[in-house]
């Protein structure tokens, strides 16, 4: 599919400096893109690409003035990174564009189906599902019984969705993601071994949800995990059961919630961090990566370290830690000195 400059331009409230019949049907970076694509210059640190780039088309700030002669047609806007952005999510809007139901598939009698749908080949939807419109379900989604999903939500190929899950409007489901499998729960009989607790709760993700690759959601032993609305997961992230995670929180890559610990709103997680359960994580709280938190942790804090510690403390621990070797032979050396003058 070709756009025009003046065509990228109306859909971005920007200025065409060049010619604005030139034709772009791909996007590049400034430094690789060739003939027939679309770029943007956003960090000034890419600026010489701007001079010497073979792309047809570059999106640019409005204050951006040229110091050399160009032959790349520019769209002049107030914010060239989010223009690129909104162009990527249109471009995204364009290719994710599909309809209707691809064979062989399976849709249980019982099931409600919304409008616009695509359901991809091999897609199984259980008894009493509920789907809304414009939902996109790719080839060799499991979908179990009596689950709810949102109106705009999209499930990438291969992911699993157990009974009684709901998922709200919105939401972007990634490839292996598994929602609503068994929490881990088992207590010892007499002999020592391990006897299943039988998970009945569910898992309740709200709108505007992103859940990335291989993620995992455990359903609650009783009532329901849940993640609010506007979380972002990246992937491979184990949630436990009855775990809550509050709105617009993001979580990093291989962080694990343990069971029933809540965590609040708009927080950061870094990668790697593992969190104990039943502990309760405030508002605005930033974990670095690696870190392992064991207790409660108040509103506002930024903590680092396992067990981890308040971030400032960390990095001022970590400096003596570094020179631990040089310490203990300064140590050493003032011992045998103490020594000899006896």
């Amino acid at each position: 599919m070709k756009f025009t400059a003046a065509q990228i331009s109306e859909l971005l409230d920007g200025v065409v400096v060049g010619n604005p019949e030139e034709e772009v049907f791909e996007l590049a970076k400034i430094e690789g893109g060739g003939k027939g694509s679309l770029t943007f210059l956003s960090n000034p640190k890419y600026e010489p690409y701007i001079y010497t780039t073979q792309a047809s088309v570059a999106i640019v700030n409005k204050s951006f003035e040229p110091e050399k002669e160009l032959s790349v047609t520019l769209i002049k806007v107030e914010d060239s990174y989010k223009a690129f952005s909104k162009l990527l999510e249109y471009y995204n809007q364009v290719k994710l564009n599909k309809s209707g139901y691809e064979e062989p598939h399976y849709i249980h009698s019982s099931a409600k189906m919304g409008h616009q749908l695509y359901v991809g080949a091999f897609a199984y939807i259980g008894e009493n599902t509920v789907i809304g419109n414009n939902v996109k379900i790719y080839p060799n989604v499991f979908i179990g019984s009596n689950v709810k999903i949102g109106d705009d939500t999209i499930i990438f190929a291969g992911a699993k969705i157990y009974s009684e899950s709901q998922i709200g409007k919105h939401c972007v489901i990634h490839s292996g993601v598994i929602i609503g499998c068994d929490g881990f729960g088992f207590t010892p009989d007499e002999s020592g071994a391990y006897q299943k607790i039988p998970q009945i709760g569910n898992v309740i993700i709200e709108d505007f949800v992103d859940i990335g690759s291989g993620t995992t959601i455990d359903r609650a032993t009783l009532g329901s995990t849940i993640i609010k609305k506007g979380v972002k997961l990246d992937n491979q992230i184990q949630i436990a059961h009855n775990v809550e995670v509050g709105e617009h929180t993001v979580i990093a890559a291989q962080s694990g919630i343990a069971g029933s610990t809540k965590i609040g709103k708009h927080c950061q997680i870094g990668g790697q961090v593992g969190i104990v359960g039943h502990i309760v994580i405030g508002d605005r709280v930033k974990i670095q990566a690696q870190s392992g938190i064991g207790r409660n942790l108040a509103d506002d804090v930024m903590v680092q370290g396992s067990p981890a510690l308040p971030y400032g403390e960390y990095n001022k621990s970590y400096v003596h830690f570094k020179n631990l070797p040089k310490i203990v032979q300064r140590l050493n050396d003032l011992e045998k000195h103490s020594i000899s003058e006896k």
